[in-house]
């Protein structure tokens, strides 16, 4: 009896017919993870490499035919397999590396009948493994495959929007947790490693610390001490269950003056007109054009930085809503609606040249008369301990 399909099946036929893809062949982990409704291999979570080759897990969808998709592992998820963890009828787990797995990903291949497509992960798939799957279909297009699959994630299901904000929530509450403990003499590294253990213990997997103290604009951790009358800025991601929790927030060992309250305003301000045409249905690029009317008349509008990203299982993902961004992809999303299901990631920094780094970053899921925040505490001047 054929298992039911983890996610939305005609959505993602309908992604592949506009994409002219035949058959998807599906090699990031995170996708992986998707496709079959929550799984991620426990032995390679961390570290790809083994011997002299890498993990490289494989999963085929026909468009259309989920009765003939198949899952391609290693050989010790023999143990998830007899676990029952997969739900494509054709599960082979004894593969090491790039090359074995997929000559059996093109053995299942050539079974399905005439494919004139292929779609790929162009930039998860190991230059080994692509040559091989081209000489294995010498007469396929394999192209890449990233827009559908990325489209079939860019609108959350309630059970992922809870795990985004499960992850954004102990994100948040680690960091201030870090802040109320850690006074003058802290190290970066010491806070940061301090982090890492409030995030594991709220369930999370920590993933990294952008951290700053004082003027510096360094955000490494390192053994630059937390002093009295400085500020400190922590912006972190923690990983719930394969969804991402990215957030910043501020401290000061102190009572914060005039001007670092100013700066914290004006990080503010841009931060909540951002959120101003947030809902189903708005523009996307409006987020943009919202927040630029009040960055254009910021005090430090000529050294200040505004970004909003989609968030998910990768940070920056869809909906993607500019062109201009730290991370260089296209605006595909900024002339598209925002539909319900979407979370997305608003972030303004301001670094200062004498006080240091301001920056708020917050996450928000688009709902249908507007947005709901996740882990929207602490969004002022917290206190270190003096």
């Amino acid at each position: 009896m054929t298992k039911p399909v983890p996610f939305d099946q005609a959505k993602l036929d309908r992604l592949m017919d506009k994409a002219g893809l035949d058959v998807l062949v599906v090699t990031s982990k995170h996708n992986i993870q998707y496709l079959l409704g929550g799984y991620r291999f426990f032995f390679f979570d961390f570290m790809d490499a083994i011997g002299v080759s890498r993990y490289l897990p494989v999963l085929i969808y026909p468009k259309g035919r989920p009765d003939q998709a198949a899952y391609f592992g290693n050989g010790l998820e023999t143990y998830e397999r007899q676990l029952d963890k997969f739900w494509p009828a054709t599960v082979e787990t004894k593969s090491w590396g790039t090359k074995d797995v997929i000559a059996l990903a093109a053995a299942h291949l050539k079974k399905l009948g005439t494919i004139r497509s292929i779609g790929v992960e162009m930039s998860f798939l190991p230059a080994d493994a692509h040559a091989a799957l081209r000489d294995a279909m010498p007469n396929c297009e394999i192209a890449d495959a990233l827009l559908p699959l990325e489209r079939l994630r860019a609108v959350k299901t309630p059970e992922e929007l809870a795990l985004v904000k499960k992850a954004s929530e102990g994100v948040v509450s680690s960091m201030l947790a870090v802040m109320e403990n850690h006074g003058p003499g802290a190290t970066k590294r010491e806070m940061n490693e301090a982090l890492r253990l409030e995030e594991i213990k709220r369930g999370l997997t920590f993933e990294y610390c952008l951290i700053t103290v004082g003027a510096s604009h360094n955000r490494s951790p390192s053994p630059d001490t937390w002093n009295k009358g400085e500020l400190l800025s922590l912006d972190s991601g923690g990983n719930y269950k394969g969804y991402i929790g990215d957030l910043c927030r501020m401290a000061f060992l102190g009572e914060p003056d005039q001007e670092l309250k100013d700066l914290l305003g004006e990080v503010e301000m841009i931060q909540q007109a951002a959120r101003t045409p947030i809902k189903a249905g708005a523009r996307g690029g409006d987020i943009y054009v919202e927040s630029g009317k009040v960055w254009k008349s910021a005090p430090h509008h000529s050294i200040m930085h505004f970004c909003a990203h989609g968030m998910g299982m990768i940070t920056h993902e869809a909906p993607r809503l500019t062109g201009t961004g730290p991370v260089p992809y296209p605006a595909y999303d900024e002339d598209l609606p925002l539909e319900e299901g979407m979370v997305i990631s608003i972030e303004t920094t301001l670094p200062h040249p004498k006080r240091g780094y301001v920056k708020l970053e917050d996450t928000v899921a688009v709902t249908k008369d507007g947005y709901e925040p996740y882990g929207d505490l602490g969004r002022g001047w917290n206190r270190g301990k003096i």
